[in-house]
């Protein structure tokens, strides 16, 4: 009985330090947040109303507008705040048209595909454009992978950058925890219902959000799911590069290795946390380096984690690679092959 007791206390005593553990990463990602509004207001000077919408020149200019997708947990804007800093303005410098849309922060990526088609025909219709070229982040690269599939007529190319096409191994370590309804399932699922809950108020969305699904989605096995329902660009062996254009859809993907690269960037210290899931293959903190292949790979090695690969807390990453020339020169890309 004595044992029983003692043993009792020493569980009750590790799920105090695990869940001080998960508070722990609760209260990092929510300075990290801060860190990305201090930055942006203090040292990264805001735009002027219509600055960087002259082109400097045109070897961007695509022939159908660009749209970009956001992630898990994405929106357009939160006030100054934007999930593409520096990215919209640097391809209008260069002559782009360019549309930022906002789906739900937590959703399946079926029901997040919806909404982004919604948006998709709205722009065409407003624009009058024939097409538009589609990239998406992270899971919003199988929102735009959706839109490809249901509306291909309306799809110019899809572009998607660090999404875990076959899936992410922290999202099987994740999902694995709500299925076995673990403590750190529960603080999982409270962080992420609070977080889509900030994520509406601040960008002034209303959005359901569904955290299982969202988790479910980008799994091994929802991924899976998902390839075998929208196969288009998927690659045939693991690791390989998919077709590169299906039903007159062109696909292209790159995506980034490393998680710590600048002391600085406080998200960081959070995917060298979320790096430690890893063991098959290298990632960038949330999508392994070959499960982000889709298409044609323009690179899978960046030396840019899962953040800084969009730009996030702008100027805050490796030296040897500037994520929005990234942008600029995939447009360029698209330009020179007539999309």
């Amino acid at each position: 009985m004595m044992h029983r007791v003692q043993w009792m206390k020493m569980m009750v005593s590790l799920r105090r330090v695990a869940l001080w553990a998960v508070r722990g990463l609760g209260v990092l990602s929510a300075v990290a947040l801060l860190a990305v509004a201090w930055w942006w207001l203090t040292l990264k000077p805001l735009p002027l109303p219509g600055a960087l919408t002259q082109p400097l020149d045109e070897d961007a200019r695509t022939t159908h507008p660009i749209v970009l997708a956001h992630g898990m947990m994405g929106f357009d804007h939160m006030g100054p705040l934007t999930y593409w800093p520096g990215i919209v303005e640097a391809l209008q410098a260069h002559g782009a048209s360019v549309f930022v849309t906002r789906v739900a922060a937590f959703q399946s990526s079926e029901v997040r595909g919806e909404q982004l088609l919604a948006q998709v025909q709205e722009i065409v219709a407003r624009t009058g454009a024939v097409k538009v070229n589609l990239i998406g982040h992270s899971q919003g690269g199988h929102a735009i992978r959706y839109v490809a599939a249901r509306r291909p007529d309306l799809v110019a190319s899809v572009t998607v950058v660090a999404t875990p096409v076959t899936g992410s191994e922290f999202a099987d370590w994740m999902d694995d925890q709500v299925r076995r309804d673990t403590w750190a399932a529960s603080a999982i699922l409270a962080l992420g219902r609070g977080a889509g809950r900030f994520v509406n108020w601040a960008s002034g969305a209303t959005f359901v959000q569904d955290v299982p699904a969202a988790l479910a989605s980008l799994d091994s096995r929802g991924t899976a799911d998902f390839n075998r329902r929208f196969p288009a660009g998927v690659p045939a062996q693991p690791c390989g590069q998919g077709a590169a254009e299906v039903q007159g859809v062109r696909y292209f993907s790159w995506g980034g290795v490393g998680t710590f690269h600048h002391a600085l960037n406080l998200p960081d210290y959070v995917m060298s946390l979320t790096g430690l899931a890893f063991q098959r293959e290298a990632g960038d903190g949330l999508v392994g380096r070959c499960a982000s292949h889709l298409g044609e790979v323009i690179r899978d090695d960046y030396p840019l984690n899962h953040f800084q690969i969009v730009n996030q807390l702008p100027g805050l990453h490796a030296s040897e690679v500037d994520p929005v020339t990234l942008f600029v020169a995939h447009a360029q890309r698209l330009r020179q092959l007539g999309l």
